[in-house]
């Protein structure tokens, strides 16, 4: 509901010969509050302009700098695959959650226990030194002679680490995200749409998705944006992301704060245009809602 000015009404004079006159109801200490923030805001732009430490030339020489754009195709590459491996699992995941076979519900449930409680840090070095447990992983009749095997190492790269690490510490994420929504949609139409025939399937997408979305939107919106600065984990694999590389070029030439800040643009630019993204999407799915 939207907020309405208080004000005041004068009184009518006795032969009711005036109209009456509306005074909007003065707050002048909402003007002081403006004002500070105001001069809060200034001394802090002075400071970032006028200190010299900041060295905004270093900032602007390596800002698109080729390895730090190729840095930052990475970052952008993780988060892809994180999202929407992640998302793809979490959603079947949520499916299973509310599933009435109690094996299906309860392989999902430990699912999202289990990843939801390890640090994804420690996901990620998992991952990344699986050979250590698995030398070779084997291809074929399960409990029975296998086909063929290869190294476990030439399947599961540094990269693909990182991206099986990500994905699936999402996926437990998403799923209580998907289910929240699902479950946030009326009974009734679920009920309407079986009595009408209409396949499961087809329910699932064009019924209750759709309105799921409008939950599911805003709180995926938050993850995503997250996972945009948890790719910055990954630096502990070697990984030329965006973070490693600041480290990188600061570690070789000294210029941290610089560094460190032309990060911080670019992880402002990503989730800037992320937000944005969601509001569009948001709008999208809230159509139709008083």
């Amino acid at each position: 509901m939207m907020a309405v000015p208080e004000t005041r009404t004068a009184p009518l004079k006795q032969d009711g010969g005036s109209a009456p006159k509306v005074v909007t109801t003065r707050r002048p200490l909402r003007w002081v509050a403006a004002l500070v923030v105001v001069v809060l805001l200034a001394m802090v732009v002075n400071a970032l302009v006028t200190n010299s430490a900041w060295e905004w030339d270093v900032v602007g020489a390596y800002l698109f700098a080729p390895s730090v754009v190729r840095s930052v195709l990475l970052t952008m590459e993780l988060t892809a695959l994180g999202i929407v491996l992640g998302f793809a699992l979490g959603t079947v995941l949520a499916l299973m959650r509310l599933s009435a076979n109690r094996l299906l519900s309860s392989v999902a449930w430990g699912y999202v226990w289990l990843f939801r409680s390890v640090p994804l840090i420690l996901q990620l070095l998992f991952w990344y030194n699986l050979a250590l447990l698995y030398p070779r992983l084997s291809f074929g009749v399960p409990f029975g002679p296998g086909f063929f095997d290869v190294g476990t190492m030439d399947l599961i790269s540094p990269l693909a680490a990182a991206a099986l690490g990500l994905a699936l510490h999402q996926a437990a994420y998403a799923a209580e995200i998907v289910r929240g929504g699902l479950l946030s949609v009326d009974p009734g139409q679920r009920e309407a749409a079986a009595a009408l025939g209409i396949p499961r399937a087809r329910r699932l997408l064009r019924i209750i998705l759709p309105q799921a979305m409008r939950t599911i939107v805003p709180n995926a919106g938050n993850e995503i944006i997250g996972l945009v600065k948890g790719t910055s984990v990954v630096y502990i694999m070697a990984l030329p992301e965006l973070f490693y590389q600041v480290q990188v070029i600061y570690n070789r030439n000294g210029r941290v704060m610089a560094l460190l800040l032309v990060a911080a643009i670019w992880y402002l630019i990503l989730t800037t245009v992320l937000s944005i993204g969601q509001y569009y999407i948001e709008r999208y799915y809230g159509r139709g809602r008083s």
